[in-house]
């Protein structure tokens, strides 16, 4: 079945929610408990942990390098396939290797690889589905689905891990992707009635041209929330809250769904900047108030700020690449812009990683709060300003 003029919701749809919320589901699981076997079971050090989380987002950047390319050129149902079954196979190779460090680190990069190519074709898929006049909220609620996973993932993977057992966990994952698979198989896209060129591949087809300016603004978003995901919890078992960290992310995620199909609705009749400005500098403020926390209302309070932001800017940054292309240029826009996404996060890590060991957690945040201030020079330069010149010659 395939969308009609007034409706996001089909079978099809679903089938693609699903598959993107089992896959958030099993790398949110994987990022929390992989680390903890790594420690318990490998008997690796705070640097071998780290190196299993770096490790896939390697993956992932080198795959976005040519997976927009191969989902234009042979289709995002076809491409969308081969990225979830070699995901499957990723997964299921973990009980081979789960007693080698070197050999886990290379299943752990073509994990990353295959989830690259998975999210790109499911993201593309989406945009072949959707109404002209409905993409920023079937956007908006495609994204809903990885923000669920965002909160269900790191606490399912703590519970299947409690006896410390990594088979339990293994399975669990086999099985998610094995029906992230399924669900794949299930979907009917209506073909471009464009077909891509089939010229020798070039970078133009790796990078979106017309996408990139907007995905530097990804990159610098990214690079600033990557100071959450890999620091909050040594930062607030400095402040004596380590309890605190599991319910910030909570309040985190939840923020982001509450309000998710409420702005999903918007994004296709307001102008970009109407949500860019504000929700940025929102997103910053709560950094800085991270950063200058003493107290667990202080920390929550920064979760509920950033949450909230956080939820409106990832889907109004991703509608603005979508809409600068044609529709046989969506995988390259779509891949071009989680490229600049993994690229901030990976890197963000690493330097707001040594940026803290210099300095400490409160001034990484600040320097984070920053980075999220900057983007707001980065969107006027290279989106904001141009698109106003653009509107203003027609």
């Amino acid at each position: 079945m395939i969308l009609d003029s007034s409706s996001i919701w089909s079978k099809n749809y679903l089938y693609l929610c699903g598959s993107n919320f089992l896959i958030g589901l099993m790398f949110y699981m994987l990022a929390t408990i992989l680390p903890l076997y790594v420690q318990v079971g490998l008997h690796g050090d705070e640097q071998q942990m780290g190196l299993v989380i770096t490790i896939y987002v390697l993956g992932s950047v080198f795959a976005r390098l040519f997976s927009g390319f191969l989902v234009d050129r042979f289709g995002n149902k076809k491409m969308g396939v081969i990225g979830f079954a070699i995901f499957f196979v990723a997964s299921v190779s973990y009980f081979g290797v789960k007693d080698g460090l070197i050999v886990f680190l290379i299943v752990r990069f073509i994990h990353g690889m295959s989830y690259a190519i998975a999210s790109t074709a499911t993201n593309t898929a989406v945009l072949a589905l959707l109404p002209a006049n409905r993409q920023g909220e079937g956007i908006g609620y495609f994204g809903m689905f990885l923000n669920l996973a965002m909160v269900i993932g790191p606490s399912l993977g703590l519970f299947l891990w409690k006896n410390e057992n990594i088979y339990i966990v293994l399975i669990a994952v086999s099985l998610f992707s094995a029906l992230a698979l399924w669900f794949m198989l299930r979907i009917r896209i209506q073909k471009s009635t464009q077909a891509a060129p089939q010229n020798p591949l070039t970078w133009r087809d790796i990078i979106e041209v017309k996408a990139f300016p907007i995905s530097i603004v990804s990159f610098c978003l990214f690079f600033s929330y990557s100071g959450l995901s890999g620091f909050l919890a040594s930062y607030t078992n400095e402040l004596n809250l380590s309890a605190i960290a599991g319910l910030f992310f909570i309040l985190y995620a939840v923020m982001i769904v509450g309000f998710r199909p409420f702005i999903a609705k918007l994004l296709d009749r307001y102008p970009d900047q109407y949500f860019f400005y504000p929700s940025i500098i929102l997103f910053g403020t709560g950094m800085l108030v991270l950063s200058q926390a003493n107290h667990a209302w202080m920390v929550l309070t920064a979760g509920v700020m950033m949450g909230f932001s956080y939820g409106i800017l990832n889907p109004c940054l991703q509608n603005i690449a979508i809409k600068q292309v044609s529709i046989t240029r969506s995988g390259a826009a779509t891949a071009t812009f989680f490229l600049l996404g993994d690229l901030g996060y990976g890197v963000g890590s690493y330097c707001l990683g040594l940026f803290a060991s210099l300095t400490n957690y409160r001034t990484m945040y600040i320097g984070s709060a920053i980075i999220a201030f900057l983007s707001i020079i980065v969107y006027w330069l290279f989106h904001h300003r141009t698109a106003a010149k653009t509107v203003h010659s027609l």
